[in-house]
């Protein structure tokens, strides 16, 4: 058997995670699910289908949701499974088989990866660059006796094309303005399934349906019912918003057809609701960005021969689309993909050792200074300060699983403000970010947390108390630049 398949899948976002060889004798390819979770637009499924082609075997997509993962809540845990009933139904009377299986308690599922993997001719599995998801692969991929593949489907720019660190957004987009022409002309299937002309999946291996039971219905259907037998946080309630790749593409639809229009010149206002809104269905995988942009692009009537030559790192005019699409691909490609690329390049991106040391002096020099407020956790937690605008936020994060991404940054500059050191802020801004949005602990939310110490931003004066040189930012400016009015009143404490 050839070391890979000839492929439709780039081989820049296809990284060995092993030197073993696939094995002749297996029964079917493994694609281990455990980031992109969708049946389309998928790169990683995309290439389990490839080698299923060469191999004449069929595949397998087992996809596991672990219990014993930091933050693990009833809130996070009911859009996972909504997304896995709905990638069950896609893949329901297909050539593909499917395995959702949900730990019943911590530990639950040890030996089941390499059981499925001792019947298997290769494992493919997600290339994520954050949370506990590298440390879960490189382990796994180091005792599985068979080839393991990690297949990089985060963003236009293959994670392995940013060969060095960025400093700013700028000296990013004008490495991707030479860089990512050269990426867009290879895209995922929209749907990989379709006409694979595979071999049909036959069933599980006794041994393992057995000791490993697949995630009925009632489980599935993510009721509380069926949450409140795991042992995970039910203090985090589920929200409104569904997962599952169908309510994103219903989102995106909804977005581009009535909220896209008033991106330019509304996104910053909490009470236009002008933001996309996609970042949970992102997160989880449920959602590609590579579909984002080609119905985006569609829309625009656009075409790769509309792109210059070069690119000077300027934020608008690059695309040649209109204003509003051009300031939603600087949030989804340029911010959204620095930090991809950070989190792939810096395993310590989450310490505040790895903040810029510009950002880290000015900070130590001011970190003694006094402190007109200081909250503990719980009283951030709880929204217990003395801002009414910093209370609404931190309410609409408990309630509904997001933030207003403009208020998101006031958010974690007055945590900045109000703990006893930089560190402490640092801490902070992650536990409430990552137990309670529906987006938190990706790399995104590091990079929105770590620009408020300083990452890719700049020195800025006055030098001030607590904040050194790092950006300032105050709820009075806030207020008085933006319409806050009726958002205080929906997140209030009364509503």
């Amino acid at each position: 058997m050839s070391p890979g398949p000839t492929a439709d899948v780039p081989d820049v976002r296809v990284r060995l995670l092993n030197t073993r060889p696939p094995r002749e004798t297996g029964e079917y390819v493994l694609y281990w699910m455990i980031a992109a979770r969708r049946p389309r637009w998928n790169f990683a499924l995309q290439r389990a289908i490839e080698w299923g082609r060469q191999a004449g075997r069929p595949v397998l997509v087992f996809e596991p949701l672990r219990a014993g993962y930091r933050w693990a809540s009833d809130r996070l845990h009911a859009f996972v499974l909504q997304g896995m009933a709905d990638t069950a139904t896609a893949l329901a009377g297909g050539p593909l088989g499917y395995y959702p299986y949900v730990e019943p308690e911590p530990g639950a599922g040890r030996g089941l990866l390499a059981a499925l993997a001792a019947r298997a001719t290769v494992v493919v599995t997600d290339d994520f660059p954050a949370f506990f998801l590298p440390r879960m692969t490189a382990a796994a991929a180091d005792s599985l006796p068979v080839r393991v593949e990690g297949v990089d489907g985060n963003g236009l720019l293959p994670l392995a094309a940013a060969t060095r660190a960025f400093p700013t957004a700028h000296a990013f987009r004008r490495f991707l303005q030479a860089t990512l022409p050269g990426h867009l002309a290879a895209f995922p299937a929209e749907d990989p399934v379709a006409g694979s002309g595979l071999p049909s999946f036959g069933g599980l291996p006794a041994a393992v349906a057995r000791d490993w039971p697949a995630a009925g219905t009632l489980m599935l259907a993510a009721g509380i019912g069926s949450l409140s037998s795991l042992p995970i946080d039910h203090t985090v309630t589920p929200v409104d918003t569904c997962g599952g790749h169908t309510a994103a593409a219903g989102a995106l639809e909804g977005f581009l057809r009535d909220r896209l229009p008033r991106y330019a010149t509304e996104r910053n206002q909490p009470e236009s609701d002008a933001a996309s809104g996609l970042s949970p269905w992102l997160h989880f995988g449920h959602l590609s960005v590579h579909q984002i942009f080609a119905e985006l692009m569609t829309r625009e009537g656009w075409t790769r021969r509309r792109l210059p030559a070069s690119g000077t790192g300027q934020r608008e005019g690059w695309w040649g689309v209109s204003p509003s699409a051009e300031a939603f691909l600087d949030e989804l490609v340029t911010w959204r993909e620095l930090g991809y690329a950070n989190c792939h390049r810096d395993p310590h991106y989450a310490d505040y050792a790895s903040l810029p040391a510009w950002a880290r002096a000015t900070l130590d020099r001011h970190a003694a200074d006094e402190r007109e407020h200081v909250y503990t956790l719980a009283e951030f937690e709880e929204a217990a300060t003395h801002d009414a605008l910093w209370n609404a936020a931190q309410r609409q994060l408990r309630r509904e699983g997001r933030m207003h991404n403009y208020l998101r940054m006031l958010w974690g500059k007055k945590i900045l403000e109000w703990t006893r050191s930089p560190e402490d802020a640092l801490a902070v801004m992650i536990e409430l970010n990552n137990k309670y949005a529906l987006d938190g602990r990706d790399p995104n939310s590091y990079t929105g947390i770590s620009w408020v110490l300083g990452r890719y931003d700049r020195p800025w004066a006055p030098e001030r108390p607590v904040f050194g040189m790092v950006r300032y930012m105050s709820s009075e400016n806030t207020a008085r630049k933006l319409r806050v009015r009726g958002y205080l009143a929906r997140y209030g404490p009364l509503a």
